[in-house]
């Protein structure tokens, strides 16, 4: 597979052949009670997304086992979105980093909500330190999932409010922000001295 080789152009191609029926699949799925927040193309957004930054976990297979793949990552996104939108409902504050902290603060509070716990001695270097990479490990993040988490996790933003500023709908929001919170836990474990992945 010429994709799997790093044949953008390939890819391009694979996920317009195949997205199709996983778009399909999908919109079959979708709660009418959520359509006005999260369709199929929300899911597909994100996916694809999710797809191209991740393909190197596809690692067997040809064209029918890389539509299964797709299709997986669909079903969890439309998962992952219809429960953010099921918990903002009821939304837990421990949850949630408040736009009324300082900066510091809500550097803290994301790395709480990321479920990662500093591993050096809780001291104030250290802590400014442990932001500085924080601030670094989102710069490697695809553009959508960085945006996401500067606006809803550390400005303090709604969910309202970031799909009006991204132009997305309240769900891709949700499903982005699911998506951009696990690769930074992948950048902060795998790549930071001060952090590890919380049990």
């Amino acid at each position: 597979m010429r994709a799997r080789a790093g044949d953008i152009e390939s890819l391009v191609t694979l996920l317009e052949v195949v997205g199709h029926d996983v778009r399909l699949r999908v919109a079959s799925k979708v709660n009418p009670a959520w359509r006005a927040l999260l369709d199929e193309d929300d899911v597909m957004q994100t996916t694809y997304l999710e797809a191209v930054t991740r393909f190197d976990r596809f690692t067997s297979g040809g064209a029918r086992e890389f539509a299964a793949w797709l299709a997986r990552l669909a079903e969890n996104n439309l998962i992952d979105g219809i429960r953010a939108l099921e918990a903002a409902k009821r939304p837990d504050p421990s949850k949630r980093v408040s736009g009324k902290r300082s900066a510091e603060d809500s550097m803290s509070s994301l790395v709480t909500v990321l479920g990662v716990t500093l591993t050096t001695p809780s001291t104030h270097a250290a802590r400014g330190e442990a932001d500085d990479f924080i601030a670094k490990a989102l710069e490697v993040l695809p553009e959508d999932y960085r945006r996401v988490i500067q606006l809803y996790d550390l400005g303090g933003k709604s969910a309202t409010e970031v799909a009006a500023e991204l132009k997305r709908s309240e769900g891709a929001i949700y499903m982005l922000r699911a998506r951009a919170h696990e690769q930074l836990r992948d950048v902060l474990g795998r790549e930071s001295r001060f952090f590890s992945t919380g049990g």
